[in-house]
């Protein structure tokens, strides 16, 4: 079904953006990246607080959770902050609970202890996928953050059990697309954003028929696009945080092939 077709930016239907992941981007934070899919770029940062959400007191599990923001110059035209609305959108909101879950797929919990991990997603530049970046690039500040407990003997054992990222994958007059720019998904019969495990595993799958209804055999053909096109998101997770530190190379054991 996927046939090569060439896009506005050059690339094969099957094609990502070009991805860069940059790590440790803020002194502060205990874990943050800066991830560019094309024109999309979000940074995301990681705090770790020695306390949990009340439901979880005296458990001995911890948490990981998320918040999501666009900055006012992310887009073409001016996006006010939310924090001038009074009220956070319904969309950001649906975006850092998603997030949140995609996140704490990736990390035993119990192993954390009671604390949690509090990852700022802004949007500094936007066109499509913000969503799946911020998964993307949280998990590369998540794990990073949980390095740190590691390193500070806070953890008896390093927390992340998986890598996790998320794609998009759309349908436009009939031709699967892998990692749709904010013009293709404006322009998408159907799209769907899908997060993974580099175990395997489905963590979240959104699908829409904006335009019409899709079939089983779409929707199979379209997980198929997305898990071929996370394995190259995946190397390149492992890539940049074994970079940073030979203490990642602890990710290559935890892929099941």
């Amino acid at each position: 079904m996927n046939q090569p077709n060439l896009r506005s930016d050059g690339r094969l239907s099957c094609d990502l953006r070009p991805i860069k992941i940059f790590v440790n981007y803020l002194d502060f934070a205990s874990g943050s990246a800066l991830i560019e899919m094309g024109r999309t770029k979000v940074l995301v940062a990681a705090s770790i607080e020695e306390k949990v959400p009340p439901f979880l007191k005296g458990t001995g599990s911890g948490w990981v959770t998320a918040e999501y923001a666009m900055l006012p110059c992310s887009t073409e035209i001016r996006t006010p902050r939310e924090r001038t609305q009074g009220r956070i959108s319904g969309r950001s909101q649906e975006i850092q609970r998603l997030i949140g879950r995609a996140l704490r797929a990736a990390v035993d919990l119990k192993a954390l202890g009671e604390r949690q991990i509090l990852l700022d997603c802004d949007v500094i530049q936007a066109d499509g996928g913000t969503r799946t970046a911020s998964i993307t690039a949280g998990c590369v500040a998540l794990a990073l953050a949980l390095k740190k407990l590691v390193d500070e003997n806070k953890v008896s054992q390093f927390p992340l059990t998986n890598l996790v990222a998320g794609i998009s994958v759309g349908l436009i007059n009939g031709q699967l697309y892998l990692d749709l720019d904010y013009h293709e998904d404006s322009q998408a019969e159907v799209d769907m954003n899908i997060v993974e495990t580099d175990s395997g595993q489905l963590v979240e799958i959104q699908a829409t028929g904006e335009r019409r209804s899709f079939t089983r055999k779409e929707l199979a053909a379209m997980l198929r696009l997305a898990h071929e096109g996370l394995q190259s998101i995946f190397e390149i997770q492992r890539t940049v945080l074994k970079k940073k530190s030979p203490f990642f190379h602890i990710l290559d054991k935890k892929i099941k092939k």
